[in-house]
């Protein structure tokens, strides 16, 4: 669906040139919710206006469809355009126009009949539940209703993709949670390919199938969302993770950890009977377990859970059992405590 190939850009500005994008690889494929996520400065904001040509990559190329931008005319632009919509995180909705008017702007652009505009808004109101906000001036609007406008908007030409930049950054977590459920309803119900970025990993946790990582104009690791949830490999992507998957084992207990029994790491997926699996450790292995920290979090509808223990006894019976665990259905990580 989005193809990004080897795409390269270095803006120049008044304090000497910035390297926007550098030599970035990423596909979205259809049906996808695929985030990108970064710190401010990282290149998404850049990324994402290449997917409908409001920027243009010095080098490399951008396909849609199999259809390479660079390669159309002003014309064939245009109408590549009406296949991709654009939601913003400050919603760019005129304030002063009604939200009839915001929502029929594409349409009116197009100079479709009066007959389909009526039909087309009304039809958007219903989907994102502002029915009786028709003839309601914007500026009388809440950020959250605003947004779910902006989206209407966006998808008053029947578009294929759907690019969110920033779309939840203004909006309290309450309001979040209820535009993050629209977009999953707009890909579900609607079969459109979501492409968003964002620098709140809470929204690609929540929604997206897929992730990218960018720091410095590079994407610096990506793959399914429940992969690098799971083992993410970079140190940044580790800090984005934290932040809403922990599994650091509480410093109290670190203390209280005997320096020469094994710590292991148990990540598993889905309904594995982890808990079934360590008291069979205990009862096949001449050791004795210690559960330092757990956690069960839910990605894309799946159940991600961690569970970090340790195994005491002889080495050769805690090695057996580590070995044991290895032939298991779950992921195993020996990890190793520093003591002071």
């Amino acid at each position: 669906m989005i193809k990004i190939q080897e795409a390269d850009k270095v803006f120049q500005t008044k304090n000497g040139a910035v390297h926007a994008l550098d030599h970035v690889s990423l596909e979205v494929e259809k049906g996808d919710i695929f985030g990108v996520i970064g710190y401010s400065g990282a290149g998404k904001s850049t990324l994402i206006r290449l997917v409908n040509r409001l920027e243009t990559p010095d080098t490399g190329k951008v396909f849609i469809d199999g259809v390479d931008l660079s390669a159309l005319n002003e014309k064939e632009l245009r109408k590549q355009r009406k296949e991709i919509g654009m939601v913003f995180q400050q919603f760019n909705l005129l304030e002063n126009q009604t939200v009839f008017h915001n929502i029929a702007i594409p349409l009116l652009l197009e100079h479709s009949d009066k007959s389909v505009i009526n039909k087309r808004v009304q039809e958007l109101l219903s989907f994102v539940e502002l029915e009786n906000k028709s003839d309601v001036y914007v500026s009388q609007l809440s950020g959250g209703q605003k947004q779910r406008i902006g989206i209407a908007r966006a998808l008053a030409t029947n578009p294929k993709i759907l690019l969110c930049d920033e779309a939840t950054s203004a909006l309290d977590p309450k309001t979040t949670e209820s535009i993050l459920q629209l977009l999953q309803k707009i890909n579900k119900e609607l079969g459109i390919t979501i492409l968003l970025i964002t620098h709140e990993m809470n929204v690609i946790k929540k929604i997206c199938n897929k992730v990218a990582v960018m720091k410095e104009g590079k994407v610096i690791e990506q793959g399914e969302t429940i992969k690098v949830f799971s083992k993410p490999q970079e140190a940044m992507t580790k800090d984005f993770v934290r932040t809403v998957i922990n599994s650091e084992i509480p410093e109290t207990i670190v203390e209280q950890i005997h320096p020469d029994a094994p710590v292991v790491k148990l990540t598993f997926f889905g309904e594995n009977a982890t808990q079934a699996l360590v008291s069979k450790i205990n009862k096949e292995f001449d050791v004795n377990t210690t559960i330092l920290f757990a956690s069960v979090n839910e990605l894309q509808g799946t159940i991600l859970g961690i569970i970090i223990l340790q195994l005491q006894g002889e080495k050769a019976e805690t090695d057996r059992a580590y070995s044991f665990l290895q032939t298991q259905d779950v992921e195993v990580e020996r990890i190793v405590i520093a003591h002071d």
